[in-house]
């Protein structure tokens, strides 16, 4: 049973955003719908606290970074002039500086127009380029993403280093044009949460892409191999224990990298298909829902995309929350053959756990489609849009061990 608590992390924020979506649909005046209006409450609470919408104040944005780079108000003296005045910029009582700005904007990487949105000014353009300090720099390192660093050094060293780490993380995957999107600009092929953090998405897919150049695929990769036969193959190893890595191994002999990498707050990602710069598909999985029927339906989700839509001759890639729901049609195509490929339509529209789905049936049906119970389960809860149903039947925890071997005690850590 799920219980109610205050939202302090990003990990309550995703279980209570987990638990809303298992009771909508919940009736009013029923202990569901009560739960369901005090999750979403606190919910909202913690949106308004730590995503506001509109552009943040200047305070907001100083807090943030503070937040991000483990800063002290001590470590703002040198940039503001004074204690008092450290104080007075962060209760709102005095105003910041056009000298102030300039430091803040420097050291913090901390847009200047958001600094001085109260006087109106304004700086030109040039400052949307993309900012090496305002990257997750101090998450990053913590989870050895930066190859150089030994030790995790004092948060004022990484701001200073900034420039130089972030260069080569691009360079280890590939250079500039290496998942090159804009970070200011929508575009129509992200399934993203409106409140995603384009610093932090743009980090982890220069990390997916340097991890898959570290460890490419020696197959070479053949335009036109996922098709949905391909696919359905690749399903079937969901059956064995060590399914998720089987299918790793088998991608990998066709030239398709697959990488496991935990998401970075403020990401709300599931996975994404990307593009290495010599025309190799990769697949980057984050395993934010440690389940066997989430596993397969992302995987299936991001080859779709590969064989669909994917063009690694313009660069192009797709970056996906699975949990968001829209119009794009191209999201629809890839959802449509991923569940094609998990279970063929014909099996599914006449089966009998559309209809009851015990235990015993789930079992039946998923040896006549020779595909892990999970993934009839997870496709159970999905069409009936009740998560709670067989919840013990998709594999909870079963996941993301399998890929921690061979992972240093230091990320092995970090996966908890």
């Amino acid at each position: 049973m799920y219980t109610i608590r205050p939202i302090r992390n990003e990990e309550d924020y995703e279980a209570a955003c987990a638990r809303i979506r298992q009771l909508m649909g919940a009736q009013l005046d029923t202990p569901e719908g009560d739960e369901l209006d005090v999750l979403t409450d606190l919910v909202e609470h913690y949106e308004d606290k730590h995503y506001p919408i509109g552009k943040p104040t200047a305070v907001d944005s100083i807090e943030f970074r503070m937040d991000q780079a483990g800063l002290t108000r001590r470590d703002l003296i040198p940039l503001i002039g004074s204690r008092q005045k450290v104080s007075e910029i962060l209760s709102g009582k005095r105003e910041i500086t056009m000298s102030m700005a300039r430091a803040l904007h420097k050291h913090l990487g901390i847009p200047a127009d958001v600094l001085l949105q109260e006087t109106g000014a304004a700086f030109d353009s040039a400052f949307e380029e993309i900012d090496p300090r305002r990257f997750p720099l101090k998450e990053m390192a913590k989870r050895g993403w930066f190859s150089k660093l030994t030790d995790l050094p004092d948060p004022p060293d990484l701001l200073d280093r900034a420039e130089e780490l972030i260069n080569a993380m691009r360079e280890k995957a590939g250079g500039p044009q290496a998942a090159d999107f804009p970070l200011y600009r929508k575009n129509g092929h992200r399934r993203i949460n409106a409140k995603t953090d384009a610093y932090a998405l743009k980090a982890w897919c220069w990390r997916v892409l340097g991890q898959a150049n570290e460890t490419s695929p020696q197959a070479r990769y053949q335009p036109g191999t996922v098709t949905e036969p391909f696919m359905r193959e690749v399903a079937q190893l969901s059956v064995r224990e060590d399914g998720p890595r089987r299918a790793q191994q088998r991608l990998a002999e066709h030239g398709i990298a697959l990488v496991i990498e935990r998401h970075l707050p403020r990401t709300h990602l599931d996975g994404a298909a990307l593009c290495l710069l010599d025309g190799r598909p990769v697949i980057g999985l984050t395993l934010r829902y440690d389940r066997i029927d989430n596993f397969w339906f992302s995987l299936m989700h991001e080859l779709a995309h590969v064989s669909l839509h994917l063009d690694c001759d313009e660069n192009e890639l797709f970056i996906d929350d699975l949990s968001l729901t829209g119009e794009d049609p191209l999201e629809e195509e890839a959802d449509t053959l991923a569940r094609n490929a998990l279970i063929p339509p014909e099996l599914w529209e006449t089966s009998p756990v559309r209809r009851r789905a015990t235990i015993l049936a789930v079992y039946a049906f998923a040896r006549e489609a020779e595909v892990h119970p999970a993934v009839i389960a997870g496709r159970v809860r999905h069409d009936e849009g009740n998560y709670r149903l067989l919840s013990q039947l998709v594999g909870s925890g079963e996941v993301r061990k399998q890929f921690e071997t061979g992972k240093s005690a230091m990320q092995a850590r970090n996966w908890k």
